[in-house]
């Protein structure tokens, strides 16, 4: 597999494994509640009653199970993500830290194509500015005036509009190789089921190949 695949395959052993880990961390799931009405100390001639909680998973009583389960996705993810720092190893460039570089390019190249959009501006405001003054019983008062409202761009917007074009440039030409990368470097790992399968296929099987 390439490594857009094996970053996929590692998606899916998480996802995996994030659901097995929900299935656990459910009491009612690992524990058995058992509760007896003790109707026989009230009445001598009543019958006590039973009564067992119900699982909310169609996987309780699977505990042990699960946890081996849990053990072999995480042998596969070590054993992924070794393949991967290995096939990372033979790239042209640092692929993580690029990733995070290139984010922040393209973060800087919004900035400033957004500040080149600005422009200057003026408006009148009805009503938006107000004044004082001394009515006829000698009080002060507010009243209410239009307001004119100026807007400058306080920046060199050649120059920002420039650096919004520079990052923009460096970002699109890094993400190409960046894909390029990851559709052509090979990872020497095989998935131990379809990434398309669903936890309970993926569950079933294995607990299929290594029934006692």
């Amino acid at each position: 597999m390439n490594l857009k695949d094996a970053f996929r395959t590692q998606n899916k052993l998480q996802l995996v494994m994030n659901e097995a880990i929900d299935i656990l961390e459910e009491p009612r799931n690992i524990l058995k509640i058992k509760t007896t009405h003790l109707r026989s100390r009230v009445m001598k001639e009543a019958q006590d009653g039973v009564v067992e909680e119900e699982a909310p998973s169609e996987y309780a009583g699977c505990a042990n199970q699960l946890a081996q389960f849990l053990l072999f996705l995480m042998k596969e993810r070590e054993t992924l993500s070794q393949a991967i720092r290995e096939a990372k190893g033979k790239l042209p460039l640092d692929l993580d830290s690029e990733v995070g570089l290139n984010r922040q390019r393209q973060t800087l190249s919004r900035v400033f194509r957004n500040m080149a959009s600005l422009r200057s501006s003026e408006k009148i405001i009805p009503d938006g500015g107000c004044g004082y003054r001394f009515n006829g019983e000698g009080n002060q008062v507010m009243y209410l005036c239009d307001a004119r409202q100026v807007t400058t761009i306080d920046f060199d917007r050649n120059k920002i509009r420039a650096l919004g074009a520079r990052f923009g440039k460096q970002a699109d030409a890094l993400s190409m190789e960046m894909d390029k990368c990851l559709v052509n470097t090979e990872v020497d790992y095989a998935p131990p089921f379809d990434l398309n399968d669903s936890f309970d296929t993926i569950f079933t099987d294995y607990m299929e190949k290594n029934a006692d």
